[in-house]
């Protein structure tokens, strides 16, 4: 079998050196190139035509999201972004996520051997899956017009708690993720059942990720805080770094933000909150599993089936990594498969028919 080739893109002759031997201690993974620039970049894919490229946000001369779009509009290639985590840092990812890198991880400090090990680990899997990834070129689009209420926070407070009896949604997502949930939630009324979403992320991105999507759509969507309601129109995102259970007491549902071993490798991990759902929901639960390397949710996709949710997962041909939901499928765990599109359509039909 022929080996990953992969192009590695960073302005740090330290951190160019570092993932290069991360990626070659793979046996399946070939650095064919480093480049310290996009110009000297550009040439590199012409002469090694690479499989993959990894790709620091912030470069000198032309920037990394620049050169993404770039590449994206013209030659789409899978690109891993490789992200310090500041704010500006954090939001110019989740723009390189929109324009087609197929997912991120976050640089460690040098001096840290531990974090240095948690990085290759995580670099090696998330190349691997993007070299498989479904990767189409990206046509220009007009950005979505921020839906947001005036005082979304005074609404919030006053929104009707989710009432015993009326549906909840879980949603599990990983590679691809980012984009495929803020796609979703864009197409969902005011008045949705509320959401519990784990998507795979390193702790701080997933506050600034949901504070973004919060300015795109019509939901109130934030990272979960223990004990935090699940309303209508609420969406919680876990936080990196903990386990998000969903909950039920008196007053309907709420979510506990926990801390504990990693499951399935992932913490926040989707089985997790999946069979929390399972136990507390059961019948009013409607599980939803999106594009993501690996298995995570799958198995609490059964479950939750087996407690009698209605459970939905996204098709492979819509897929950045058709993974998670490819193995859902195969456990057993699936009544329907659909696009992005068709499943707002589905969640509506659903409803009908309870009511």
């Amino acid at each position: 079998m022929s080996k990953i080739k992969v192009l590695v893109v960073d302005d740090s002759a330290v951190i160019r050196q570092l993932v290069k031997e991360i990626l070659e201690s793979d046996s399946e993974i070939e650095v064919v190139a480093v480049a310290s620039d996009a110009h000297f970049a550009e040439r590199k894919i012409q002469v090694h035509a690479p499989d993959v490229i990894t790709l620091d946000v912030e470069m000198p001369g032309m920037d990394g999201i620049t050169f993404l779009e770039k590449i994206m509009q013209t030659n789409p290639i899978p690109v891993v972004m490789l992200s310090s985590y500041t704010d500006s840092h954090a939001s110019e990812t989740f723009k390189a996520l929109e324009l087609g890198a197929v997912d991120f991880v976050k640089k460690p400090k040098i001096s840290s051997s531990e974090a240095i090990e948690v990085l290759a680990e995580e670099l090696i899997a998330k190349v691997k899956a993007a070299s498989k990834a479904n990767i189409r070129k990206k046509e220009s689009k007009p950005a979505l017009v921020s839906a947001r209420p005036v005082d979304k926070e005074l609404e919030r407070k006053h929104t009707a708690p989710s009432r015993i009896g009326e549906s909840i949604i879980v949603l599990g997502a990983s590679t691809g993720g980012t984009v495929a949930i803020s796609d979703f939630l864009a197409l969902l009324p005011k008045d949705s059942p509320g959401i519990a979403i784990v998507q795979h992320m390193p702790e701080q991105f997933t506050k600034a990720y949901a504070d973004r999507i919060n300015g795109l759509v019509k939901l109130d969507v934030s990272e979960a805080r223990n004990g935090d309601r699940v309303r209508r129109g609420i969406v919680l995102i876990a936080p990196g770094g903990k386990h998000m259970l969903l909950q039920k007491d008196y007053q309907g549902y709420y979510v506990q933000v926990k801390d504990g071993p990693p499951v399935n490798r992932h913490k926040p991990s989707v089985d997790v909150l999946f069979r929390s759902a399972a136990s507390s929901a059961g019948h009013e639960a409607i599980g939803i599993i999106l594009t993501g390397m690996g298995s995570d949710g799958a198995k609490g996709m059964r479950e939750l089936k087996d407690a009698g949710a209605f459970n939905i997962a996204q098709s492979k041909e819509t897929c950045v990594v058709f993974g998670m939901p490819k193995v859902a499928i195969e456990l057993g765990g699936v009544d329907k498969i659909a696009s992005i599109e068709q499943i707002p359509y589905l969640l509506a039909q659903r409803n009908r028919k309870a009511s």
